[in-house]
């Protein structure tokens, strides 16, 4: 990784901490594009860098098949908002606003996912839920997404 990606990504990674709850940034253009992709779906080459976000490793997934490059477990949602949020569809809302509320709250973690994403062209946060509406990774990629250090692929 080169010298001017790291000085971005904890450059973008610092502004995340100082931009305020509800603000939306402005993406710079070198921003890698993130998507989400659930962890027992075939890899492809088209997902760039892929990011584990859950806390605990996907069942019966090896490292290898899952081809995981960094797993951001500090930025997955604490185990009582997980317990609490339990993936009844209904609290999702909620959820989306504790999770975000955790995050915000999180600036090491932050530090470490956008230093994983640092460099890369297209990014893929990878999660183990069933539902792929109503998980981490939706809320962890709009997150990302309002506050500048990524753009919506």
């Amino acid at each position: 990784m080169c010298k001017d990606s790291e000085s971005s990504a904890v450059d973008s990674a610092e502004a995340l901490v100082d931009t305020p709850v509800g603000a939306r940034a402005e993406a710079p253009g070198d921003a890698p594009f993130v998507a989400i992709k659930r962890a027992y779906e075939e890899p492809a080459d088209a997902d760039g860098a892929r990011i584990l976000v859950d806390r605990m490793w996907p069942r019966g997934k090896s490292k290898a098949t899952a081809r995981i490059g960094a797993w951001a477990k500090d930025v997955a949602p604490s185990k009582e908002l997980r317990t609490w949020f339990a993936h009844i569809p209904e609290r999702f809302p909620e959820f989306a606003e504790r999770y975000r509320a955790e995050l915000d709250a999180n600036p090491d973690g932050v530090r470490e996912l956008a230093d994983a994403m640092a460099g890369n062209e297209r990014v893929t946060l990878v999660y183990a839920a069933k539902d792929p509406d109503h998980n981490n990774a939706v809320v962890l990629r709009d997150w990302l997404v309002d506050r500048g250090l990524a753009r919506r692929a």
